[in-house]
């Protein structure tokens, strides 16, 4: 846990939000700056920064996200109709907090990115 960030701060209780899931890889917020309808971040338990570093140990962290954004998105009701997942890396990408996360977007018709 790095304590100056605000994803493990939120992990540990020290700050409350939104949790909408939770199991031993990872936990699922609300974004409390959505950029769509349905606005949700996929946070590992683990701190880790920059996928560069990833290693094969973090192989099930990553595959565990991505499960979790999976069964969110059916239990949200968005699965049907279509989501976007997006990964962040860097200051270029608009990544904020330096903590690896994945955007769950849904909830209206999306464009092509960039």
């Amino acid at each position: 846990m790095a304590n100056d960030c605000i994803f493990c701060r939120i992990k540990s209780g020290e700050i409350k939000s939104d949790i909408v899931y939770t199991d031993e890889q990872c936990f699922i917020i609300k974004d409390i700056a959505p950029k769509a309808p349905v606005h949700l971040l996929v946070i590992p338990n683990k701190h880790f920064t920059y996928l560069t570093g990833l290693t094969v140990e973090e192989n099930e962290m990553i595959g565990g996200m991505f499960r979790a954004a999976a069964e969110t998105a059916r239990k949200q009701g968005i699965d049907k109709t279509g989501y976007r997942l997006v990964i962040n890396q860097g200051a270029n990408s608009g990544q904020q907090v330096p903590h690896l996360h994945l955007h769950i977007l849904a909830g209206r018709q999306m464009g092509m990115m960039a």
